[in-house]
Order: structure tokens, then C-alpha cells, then sequence
């Protein structure tokens, strides 16, 4: 009977040893995913201050300088933000002759796309 105790005691320790080694992983790929999201929001915003914020209020705060331009942060009131990543990649074209047509690569239009949620 006692080593059956122990038996099951070693037992008992490996799989709260892997049970804790499992959890410790799945800790590290949530923190690796909101790193990569992370950075993916900071390209996004990079990429949209170079080419929008000459007429778009691109952060959560600050006006447009071109008053007809949408804010950013309201986009997601009156598009579906994911829907955009076809016009992104494509290149946008609007009704107006003000807005110069743009195309982004998809690794841009993804940065972007996680960036305009960001501001939701």
C-alpha cells in the first residue's frame, strides 16, 4: 500500500508540474499575441500619421485639419473597420477630387486595420 501511495503522489506532482508548465505557456503566447498586437497598432499609426494626417485627425484626441475629413476614432461608427482592408489594399478612392488615392501592402493594410480598432 505505500507504494501505491507514492505511486500515486509522484503522479499527482507531474501533472501539477505539467498542468503549470501548460499554463505558464499559454501565459507566454497571450503576452507574445498583445506584443505582436502591440506593435501591429504602433505601424499602424505610423503608416496612417505619414500618409492621412495631413487632412485626418488620426490619434483619439486631435482634430482634422481638413474639416470634411473624417476623425479616425469615428470611422468605426459609420464602417465596418475590417471591411476597409479591401479598400486599403486596393486603394481607396473617394467622391471628392481632395483625397489622393492610396494602396497599402497587406502587412500595412493588417497594421492599419489594428490600429483603427484600436481607437474604437
Amino acid at each position: 500500500m505505500g507504494r501505491s501511495l507514492r505511486l500515486t503522489q509522484r503522479r499527482t506532482v507531474a501533472l501539477t508540474a505539467l498542468a503549470l508548465a501548460l499554463s505558464g505557456s499559454l501565459a507566454n503566447t497571450s503576452a507574445l499575441a498583445q506584443t505582436s498586437r502591440s506593435a501591429a497598432v504602433a505601424r499602424g499609426l505610423a503608416i496612417v500619421q505619414d500618409n492621412c494626417s495631413r487632412c485626418h485627425a488620426v490619434s483619439s484626441s486631435d482634430a482634422s485639419p481638413l474639416a470634411k475629413a473624417p476623425p479616425f476614432r469615428e470611422l468605426h461608427k459609420k464602417y465596418n473597420v475590417e471591411g476597409l482592408a479591401e479598400a486599403l489594399a486596393e486603394g481607396i478612392v473617394t467622391g471628392h477630387s481632395d483625397m489622393p488615392t492610396f494602396a497599402f501592402d497587406p502587412p500595412d493594410v493588417d497594421a492599419i486595420i489594428q490600429y483603427l480598432k484600436s481607437l474604437e
